[in-house]
């Protein structure tokens, strides 16, 4: 069956289909509108991370974000402004955050997490592993007894689902960062978890296309589609018109743009988050961790360490908020109060777009309008978590294959937009 497939995106997921799709034989290219450089799958935390079960369309995320969303410091911001779009957006997301919805979305997506972790060694082995891949495990490091509660709880969870958690005191905690005073009143410790470097990942990723014939037109904006019947026949871009047999739509916070332009609606807003990498530090972490009540992440990166956090909605644009920095930095050091860092230059902060559906589960699959169109979008804060499993997910599709895993629950059509 093997022939031509052209990919719309060049981020983790579309490198990630482009991989396993040159694998099974197929000719592929994708297009970028930019030159795969930088954007959303360099700049993040770099966890692959099984323990992230819960999507985000919580009860707890919706209790909290009842207080946070409109303060522009906290985590979870929307900025107030007529959006029709956002409107629906939110409404989904308050529906799909109702405890029975948000549990029947935990299987599917513990599903694609293991599917996907299982799958990053695999890569690791056959690309070699030039990005820093780690197996030390991640924590969830609490300072108040509540998210003590809560975090212990989700630990339950997590073992009733056969992922191992380990509950740790602040000692404990301690022994196993020993380069640095840690000021927590415990956390758990998921084994499972890996972390990487995510830029030096998409780069040796694209290096690997590259050699083994993938094409690549950068710099390159869609602009509109050519069709007939259930058929896409081409992509008009602004560097012309290139025919295609099977497509994947695989455009990150741009998805509903280029799924408009071939009639098709998508909820789907832009979460901006920002990132500071520090390089070749002091005194850095052993493990990466999660800061649970400043929803902050720090990965150790070799000699440098990151600091990622929040969650923007603000439309799509660069701006970058210096009062929601500024809060990353400072959480930082109120967890390790000893990390040897300088508040960060503004100059210096990394901002990308995590394209949020609004259950938290990604969009993978057909549209029935169309036989030759599949669908790679909406991985919310997962993306590189959930890369290799959608990349071979959509191989699967394309090729028509039976699937690794039910792909009911991401489904393209499960909110139905007008």
């Amino acid at each position: 069956m093997p022939g031509t497939v052209t990919i719309i995106g060049g981020g983790v997921i579309g490198l990630c289909c482009a991989y396993y799709l040159q694998k099974e034989g197929f000719e592929v290219t994708i297009i970028d509108q930019g030159d795969i450089t930088r954007g959303t799958s360099f700049g993040n935390a770099g966890y692959v991370s099984p323990s992230h079960f819960i999507p985000l369309a919580s009860p707890h995320i919706i209790a909290k974000a009842l207080v946070w969303m409109l303060d522009s410091s906290s985590p979870f911001y929307i900025q107030p402004r007529f959006d029709r779009d956002l409107i629906r957006w939110c409404m989904a997301f308050w529906r799909s955050a109702a405890r029975r919805n948000m549990e029947r979305n935990i299987p599917p997506l513990h599903a694609i997490l293991q599917l996907s972790r299982e799958l990053m060694n695999t890569l690791r082995d056959d690309l070699g592993n030039h990005f820093r891949m780690a197996e030390n495990g991640c924590f969830m490091l609490y300072k108040t007894e509540a998210s003590g509660k809560k975090e212990r709880q989700l630990a339950g969870e997590a073992k009733a689902l056969g992922i191992r958690a380990k509950i740790c005191d602040a000692g404990e905690i301690s022994a196993l960062e020993p380069n640095l005073e840690v000021d927590v009143l415990g956390g758990v410790l998921y084994p499972i978890d890996c972390h990487l470097h995510p830029g030096d990942f998409m780069e040796t990723l694209k290096t690997r296309l590259d050699a083994k014939g993938v094409r690549f037109r950068l710099n390159t904006r869609v602009i509109g589609f050519r069709m007939e019947q259930n058929r896409v026949l081409s992509v008009i871009t602004d560097q012309g018109e290139f025919e295609g047999e099977q497509w994947v739509l695989a455009a990150g916070s741009w998805l509903p743009e280029i799924a408009r332009m071939i009639g098709i609606r998508l909820l789907l807003q832009p979460g901006k988050g920002y990132s500071i990498t520090y390089p070749e530090i002091g005194a850095n972490l052993c493990h990466p961790a999660i800061l649970v009540e400043r929803r902050v992440a720090v990965t150790p990166m070799g000699r440098d360490l990151r600091l990622g956090g929040t969650m923007e909605l603000t439309g799509i644009n660069d701006r970058v908020l210096p009062n929601r920095v500024d809060a990353i930095y400072e959480a930082a050091k109120a967890y390790f109060p000893g990390l040897e860092i300088d508040p960060p230059e503004m100059t210096r902060v990394w901002k990308g777009l995590r394209p949020l559906s609004p259950d938290g589960l990604p969009y993978i699959g057909r549209h029935p309008a169309f036989a030759n169109v599949a669908f790679a979008g909406g991985h919310s804060m997962l993306g590189l978590s959930l890369a290799a499993a959608t990349g071979k997910l959509v191989k699967e599709i394309i090729a028509g294959e039976k699937s690794s895993i039910d792909l009911s629950s991401f489904n393209i059509n499960r909110f139905r937009v007008k």
